[in-house]
């Protein structure tokens, strides 16, 4: 093998090597960008925690999602009462809780004043049902009824 013939060697796997690295300089970048946007969302989150920690736990907290400000839906953990609830979370729980027994969506919808038989009408309240379910505050059943949580 003739130097000019290792010299090209070398240089092919100095090449692939260029190329492998380039690749992983690129995939390194990505991760640092998006372990910026994390740390940035952790931040703000952190900062409205602190703030919402100043306020009254009583009143329903305000919190940014992808750039809107929506009411947060507190975890029964969190809060026990219902206080901190928004108010039409809060007239819902109060609905499920004076049926005593299971409750359809549709009842709760009427009891609000709903349209029921308009298709759609219901989703919205069904939402929020599932919400404070997730939430721990009413428990779901397999029939798509809500009960209080005990």
């Amino acid at each position: 093998m003739s130097s000019l013939e290792k010299i090209a060697g070398r240089r092919a796997e100095l090449d692939e090597l260029a190329e492998s690295l380039a690749k992983q300089l690129t995939e390194v970048d990505a991760e640092r960008e998006e372990l910026t946007v994390a740390e940035r969302v952790l931040r703000r989150l952190s900062e409205q925690e602190a703030e919402a920690a100043g306020q009254d736990a009583g009143l329903p907290q305000q919190v940014q999602v992808a750039g809107r400000s929506v009411l947060k839906v507190p975890h029964r953990r969190e809060v026990v009462d219902a206080s901190a609830l928004p108010g039409g979370y809060r007239r819902m729980l109060q609905i499920v809780q004076a049926a005593g027994g299971p409750v359809m969506v549709k009842d709760v919808g009427a009891e609000l004043g709903i349209n029921v038989v308009v298709p759609g009408r219901l989703e919205p309240p069904r939402g929020k049902l599932s919400k404070l379910a997730v939430r721990g505050r009413l428990h779901r059943l397999p029939n798509d009824t809500f009960t209080i949580r005990a």
